[in-house]
């Protein structure tokens, strides 16, 4: 069996030469890749930091935001063109090391980078910042005197490897607000983001030195000399993965420095009465399914549990049907990724945990449906649970209930998890429904087949993508005033 190598990471100024290399592994269908991913010592971060540091200073502070904008899309276009080398490498090596079907992650990649357009950029600036130009210069203030918004002068980004490309959301905010990025690459997906480095390098290369990618093994507590050389230097850091690595980061942070945390989320559905008549139910049922089959799960936005109304000409239990139905179809179009011994346990754990619920109350309308290999799974329960996560892998929980105000409580007591609520329901009842779902902790709500899809800008855990960035700078209204006498055109 042949062994295809590829270096990883991005390191303006340091020769590979110059650098250890870590070797990552990763099979399927008997293809074998080697990742090699570099590991700096502490003088050589400290180097590399103080560079990236200087060249954003230099090149991507003066820019106007306009003109980043631009820059980024002509980045996307070509990650858009499927004749392109980057855009092919993707392709070819990412479904390698995420385990993901290769025609999942073709669409998966499409929808994410034409997120990432032009358009799409100015919306997500001014989703954040009422006057964009803020981030350009001085401009004036509601209450009187001028502001600015500034960047970090160094972002150092700690991304997860659940989801391939998720460097992406980070990368883009950084050059947003014209932040010089380290980025710390995930074992689980080490590739992107070095790639979208080296094409900005090509596609305008005064950028070649405002970034670096750079790995260690571990979110908190390795990395040796490395990670402590760059927690000390970034000015902010924004991290991605489960909530003890979190904390471990956060520790390991001067108190000085702001830290933007993206943890665990659970995501969960509402589906009103009147979206199951006979014509409605198998599609959204089929729109459900996608948002359980994206990427398996592992988004922060992804369902666990959809509650269904009672009262449609479909009852919750057929919709379970129907949904199970569309996760088998899927799978044969998107087949699941293989399982390790740690996921393979955990799902049987939850079917096994289902199916002693099911016989414990044998008259109830509980059933448990599931794909060969246990591929996908069902479970229906006709009573009201609490929202609680399940073993993701295309295993969803489907709760019939008499009305969906009583979902609320159970909703609640998962406030510190919440995020995404895919609704399906009347325009009245949509609002009435968003105003519950808020007060109970969810920040973002959207259709149902959309929940794994978030838009450009959107509220990343209910918090500012850019604002959670920036440091705002003002002139108050007694500096201009003490200024003018001193003007030469004063008397």
């Amino acid at each position: 069996m042949n062994t295809q190598r590829v270096e990883a990471g991005y390191l303006p100024g340091i020769g590979t030469d110059e650098v250890q290399w870590h070797a990552l592994a990763f099979e399927r269908g008997g293809q074998r890749l080697q990742v090699a991913v570099p590991q700096l010592t502490a003088l050589q971060t400290h180097a590399l930091a103080a560079r990236v540091r200087a060249a954003a200073a230099q090149q991507l502070r003066p820019l106007a935001v306009a003109d980043i904008i631009a820059i980024i899309d002509r980045a996307m276009a070509r990650l858009l063109d499927r004749a392109d080398p980057y855009r092919q490498q993707a392709e070819a090596l990412l479904p390698l090391v995420s385990g993901y079907d290769a025609e999942m992650v073709r669409q998966g990649l499409t929808g994410l980078f034409k997120t990432f357009r032009a358009p799409q950029l100015r919306r997500f600036v001014a989703e954040d910042f009422a006057n964009p130009g803020v981030l350009d210069g001085f401009q004036p203030a509601a209450k009187g005197g001028a502001v600015q918004a500034f960047g970090p002068g160094l972002l150092l980004h700690s991304w997860a490897g659940n989801v391939p490309a998720l460097s992406l959301w980070s990368m883009v905010c950084g050059l947003l607000v014209k932040a010089g990025s380290i980025g710390k690459l995930a074992s689980a997906e080490p590739l992107f983001a070095g790639w979208f480095a080296r094409l900005l390098a090509e596609v305008h290369p005064p950028w070649a030195d405002c970034m670096a990618v750079v790995w260690w093994s571990g979110a908190g507590e390795g990395g040796g000399g490395c990670a402590d050389a760059l927690y000390a230097e970034a000015d902010t850091v924004i991290a991605y993965g489960g909530n003890a690595a979190l904390d471990a980061i956060r520790q390991r942070l001067p108190v000085t420095t702001r830290f933007v945390p993206h943890g665990h989320r659970l995501g969960l559905g509402l589906v009103a009465a009147q979206a199951l008549d006979s014509a409605k139910a198998p599609a959204l049922a089929r729109l459900a399914a996608w948002d359980v089959m994206r990427y398996d799960q592992q988004g922060c936005y992804s369902p666990h549990v959809f509650y269904v109304e009672r009262g449609g000409a479909v009852a919750p239990r057929a919709f379970a049907g129907y949904l199970a139905a569309e996760l088998a179809n899927l799978q044969q179009r998107f087949p699941r990724a293989g399982l390790d011994l740690q996921e393979a346990a955990a799902v049987a754990r939850w079917q096994q945990a289902v199916e002693w619920q099911t016989l414990s109350a044998p008259d109830s309308a509980d059933m448990l449906l599931s794909g060969p290999d246990a591929q996908w799974a069902v479970a229906y329960a006709d009573s009201l649970r609490p929202l609680a996560p399940t073993a993701l892998q295309r295993t969803i929980q489907v709760v019939g209930v008499d009305a969906l105000d009583s979902v609320l409580p159970a909703v609640a007591a998962q406030e510190r998890f919440l995020q995404t609520a895919g609704v399906a329901a009347p325009p009245e009842r949509l609002y009435h429904l968003a105003g519950l779902l808020g007060a109970a902790g969810v920040t973002r709500i959207c259709a149902i087949g959309s929940m794994s899809t978030p838009e450009a800008g959107w509220h990343n855990d209910g918090r500012f993508n850019l604002l959670d960035l920036v440091r705002m700078v003002e002139i108050e209204q007694s500096a201009e005033a003490a200024a003018q006498p001193l003007a030469s055109y004063a008397d």
